[in-house]
């Protein structure tokens, strides 16, 4: 009898070690800061906007009048159409405007399991741009990419580790974009590193690989590649910041904004 049961429990951790296995891993979420970064002027990332509640909870970059674009998994929730958006300020509690959201058009492809697809549009109410900081970042065409290497900024008002360095003034910080092999080597212990999503950061970590606040741009010579998505910790060695590639939902945008 106690052979038998030796058997059935070896059974058991073996079923379950399976199962296990079976299941691909849950995406790290990021936790919403720019490390090392500088204080930035709106004027100078004139397209980054808050998203509020009571409080900043993720960035967006607008990319016409009346059109934002951000993270899917910032759109969960019955409240987000109650949510404002904070245009043309640097600071997350006052300047600019609050405008509010009309509708959200979330990617019909998001997988909040694996944050494939990490995409929503943010249609919002009509507002007047006198007297604001506000300006669209460029779309790249569809499919198109940037050489690795190639400095990118990323900008936001997340945590910063830092008690010196207050989150709630934007901030912003330069990494280069790496190559799609690199990322997949990176994270190949969280699943599979696909085609809607492109990586930044340095191999050393620091203060000069981050991520910003979910939602939020990353963007080169005037032109949005990414939107901040999902990452392992922040400005951890060996673990770039993974963006959600716009390039690839291009026809997307065009379908649901007009842009």
């Amino acid at each position: 009898m106690a052979g038998t049961n030796l058997e059935l429990t070896g059974f058991l951790l073996l079923a379950l070690t399976t199962l296990t296995l079976a299941i691909p891993p849950r995406r790290p979420r990021l936790d919403g800061r720019i490390v090392g970064g500088q204080e930035a002027n709106i004027k100078d990332i004139p397209y980054q906007v808050s998203l509020q509640r009571s409080y900043h909870f993720c960035g967006g970059s607008l990319i016409a009048q009346g059109w934002v674009l951000t993270a899917a998994h910032c759109t969960q929730g019955s409240a987000i159409e109650f949510s404002q958006v904070r245009i043309g300020s640097s600071r997350t509690a006052d300047g600019g405007i609050l405008v509010g959201i009309k509708r959200v058009h979330r990617h019909p492809k998001f997988d909040a399991y694996t944050i494939d697809f990490d995409f929503s549009l943010l249609e919002l109410e009509e507002y007047s741009a006198a007297n604001i900081t506000q300006a669209f970042v460029g779309l790249p065409d569809q499919d198109a990419d940037i050489a690795d290497g190639t400095p990118t900024l990323v900008s936001g008002w997340g945590n910063t580790q830092n008690a010196l360095e207050s989150a709630a003034v934007l901030r912003a910080v330069t990494v280069p974009k790496v190559s799609q092999l690199e990322c997949t080597d990176a994270y190949g212990g969280f699943g599979t590193i696909t085609d809607r999503m492109l990586c930044a950061g340095l191999p050393e970590g620091g203060k000069d690989a981050c991520q910003g606040d979910s939602g939020g741009p990353l963007a080169a010579d005037g032109v949005l590649w990414g939107v901040v998505s999902w990452g392992y910790g922040c400005a951890r060695p060996k673990y770039p910041g993974v963006y959600s590639r716009v390039a690839s939902v291009r026809e997307w945008i065009a379908s649901v904004s007009g842009v």
